[in-house]
């Protein structure tokens, strides 16, 4: 039965967003290895932010299939779901968990940036830092599978910047942020830049 005019006016009004209630932010992370993504990550879950990540869902099928979190697994195990299930699958998948402030970590393809932006208050924010800093970070954290030389470092990269539209493709998804961090200093100054994000955005509303 079609509701009379008003009522569906009244229902229309009650859906609406309360003047109270902060708007959706969602920030999705994306970055080179070693970056200060994780920080950036920890320093918004401190501000009230639930905190996920594209990885997860990496590991959970690495978890499935036997294998070992390790970075060189994982980048096989990813690049085999976006070809099988497309490129942005790994977004697809996660999207379902966010709410209204969250932070996706790992953002690695394009396509997975065009499946976030369909997410209200999605933005893409970049995080940068120079290499050679970058690799003393990595053997400082020394993770199951990180290179052990600056060549390998390097060598690394260049395979997360493949060609291919299942594979990752780390610069052209960098080109695609809303915001840029620098992580160049320590991290009371990526704190302060992190906060400094979050002043400007709660300002435009």
């Amino acid at each position: 039965m079609r509701l009379p005019r008003m009522v569906r006016a009244r229902a229309r009004i009650r859906r609406l967003p309360s003047p109270t209630e902060p708007m959706p932010l969602v920030i999705g992370l994306t970055g080179p290895n070693a970056a200060g993504k994780g920080e950036v990550s920890e320093h918004l879950r401190a501000s009230g932010f639930v905190i996920h990540s594209l990885s997860d869902i990496v590991r959970e099928e690495a978890a499935a299939v036997g294998l070992p979190p390790e970075r060189a697994h994982l980048i096989r195990i990813g690049n085999q779901l976006r070809e099988s299930g497309g490129a942005g699958v790994l977004a697809e998948r996660l999207a379902p968990r966010l709410g209204s402030r969250d932070v996706v970590d790992s953002i690695r393809n394009p396509a997975e940036v065009e499946v976030l932006r369909r997410v209200p208050g999605f933005l893409l924010l970049g995080v940068q830092a120079p290499p050679q800093l970058r690799f003393a970070r990595s053997r400082e954290r020394a993770r199951p599978g990180d290179p052990e030389s600056f060549e390998e470092f390097l060598a690394r990269e260049d395979q997360e910047n493949s060609r291919s539209p299942a594979g990752q493709q780390l610069r052209a998804t960098f080109a695609l942020a809303n915001e840029v961090i620098d992580n160049g200093g320590d991290l009371d100054a990526l704190r302060a830049r992190v906060d400094a994000l979050l002043a400007r955005l709660a300002a435009r509303g």
